[in-house]
């Protein structure tokens, strides 16, 4: 943990795509916590899901109920930890193994982006790998910010004397090297306690990566990154997005509001307890009012056990009277951030929902009238062995973890000790060349 003390975060070492690997991903959230175990086998690029370099197939899963977390954050230690114990005994018992570490996602915090450029001139006339390094290093050195802790660190384009869109300089001549860079962040205080929550578990974080990144790994397929498209991951604390622009992960950004405000409104609105109110939901929730929710009746049971307490009866259309108007500002919200964002600039973009929130019926088209954007949800894609629990949308921040370690040598991050903060130079970038070397 003492790598956040310099606003770093763990990441692990990129997976060798001629290598098998066991992966585990621990995905913890407002109200549930999943852990996955999966296999990586290489095999040859698929026509769908080209940048995978491994197929990837599950042999343990397990989920709990999420408690002691609240927007995807540690607010109780010891209960956070019993739940993230249950997910990981179960997903250890499915595949017989016991696992030592974790790909840990993140979704609390305030997630957050900045786009950072740097400029160095070149020495020797053509870019070199050390040219290449130092202008990261110079770019990430400006992304430190007090009270943040950094998840991901992108290059997302290099320019050579003010031409820009270059996506591999080696060997190209000039005299000033520049990097635009996209930085990904959290709240520090949140990403400490998650990682203190798991580490009391006696489990080592290889990486901490943000919710809406990995959740678009593993629903988007690879023209839509390529044009252009925003992943909305709706969960029952947080919503989140993550936007990719030209195939690039570009922008980040999340707030508190999610599906479990939408169940508080339903208990407030009928009179129910909040555990009665969240299978209400689930099992009728929709934001569409039709001619017939008029005549269809929803049994509602009291709060509490008072047999004197009758059961009431409402019709469907109340539901979606109060659901519909919750469900309406979240958009909202996402629209505003969108349009902040550099997404704004492709009209044509689509938006890709997930989370469990994003399963109510009919959101997809109420998210189109909203966002006034072609809209669709998001199930994992090419993952093998998933149990039919965790097909849907609301587990594809959890397989979005599997396909991480092969897009983890994307990322730029200084060594984790003090000589290497101090002179911008360190062992990651030595180990990437390295793998690029043993790989290629």
């Amino acid at each position: 943990m003492s790598a956040l003390s310099y606003g770093l975060t763990p990441k692990m070492k990129p997976v060798s795509p001629r290598k098998n690997a066991l992966i585990a991903a621990l995905d913890i959230g407002s109200s549930k916590i999943a852990c996955l175990i999966a296999r990586l086998r290489p095999h040859p690029p698929q026509q769908v899901l080209t940048r995978r370099t491994h197929a990837i197939e599950v042999v343990g899963f397990g989920h709990a109920a999420a408690r002691g977390t609240k927007a995807g954050g540690v607010v109780n230690l010891a209960q956070a930890e019993e739940s993230i114990r249950q997910a990981v005994d179960a997903a250890e018992r499915m595949a017989s193994v016991e696992i030592e570490s974790v790909v840990l996602s993140v979704s609390a915090g305030r997630l957050a982006s900045d786009l950072l450029a740097a400029e160095i001139k070149i020495a020797g006339g053509a870019v070199t790998e050390g040219d290449i390094a130092r202008v990261l290093s110079a770019g990430h050195r400006h992304s430190l910010r007090e009270g943040r802790a950094i998840l991901h660190s992108l290059p997302i384009g290099y320019s050579i004397d003010g031409g820009n869109g270059i996506r591999d300089p080696r060997g190209m001549l000039g005299e000033r090297f520049g990097v635009d860079m996209h930085v990904a962040t959290t709240d520090i205080a949140a990403a400490r306690n998650l990682m203190l929550a798991v580490e009391r578990c006696h489990l080592d974080i290889e990486a901490m990566v943000a919710g809406p990144y990995v959740s678009a790994l593993s629903v988007l397929a690879d023209d839509e990154a390529d044009l252009g498209a925003a992943v909305v991951d709706m969960g029952a604390g947080t919503t989140t997005t993550a936007v990719f622009l030209g195939g690039r992960f570009v922008h980040s950004q999340g707030f508190a509001v999610g599906g479990h405000n939408v169940t508080l409104d339903i208990a407030r609105g009928v009179n129910t307890s909040v555990a009665h109110a969240e299978r209400i939901k689930t099992f009728y929730g929709s934001v569409l009012i039709g001619g017939s929710d008029e005549r269809d009746m929803i049994t509602v049971p009291p709060i509490g056990e008072d047999e004197r307490e009758q059961t009431q009866f409402v019709p469907r259309s109340v539901l979606g009277h109060i659901i519909r108007p919750r469900v309406e500002e979240i958009l909202e919200m996402v629209r505003d951030r969108l349009a902040a964002s550099s997404f704004a600039g492709e009209p044509r973009g689509c938006v890709i929902l997930t989370g469990g929130a994003s399963q109510m019926t009919g959101l997809s088209e109420l998210a189109s009238q909203v966002l006034k954007r072609p809209v669709r949800i998001g199930r994992p894609l090419g993952i093998a062995g998933l149990p039919d629990a965790a097909k849907g949308a609301a587990f594809a921040a959890a397989t979005g973890l599997l396909v991480y370690p092969q897009a983890a040598h994307l990322e730029y991050f200084e060594a984790r000790n003090r000589r290497h903060l101090a002179n911008g130079t360190g062992g990651y970038i030595a180990r990437v060349g390295q793998w690029l070397r043993e790989s290629f």
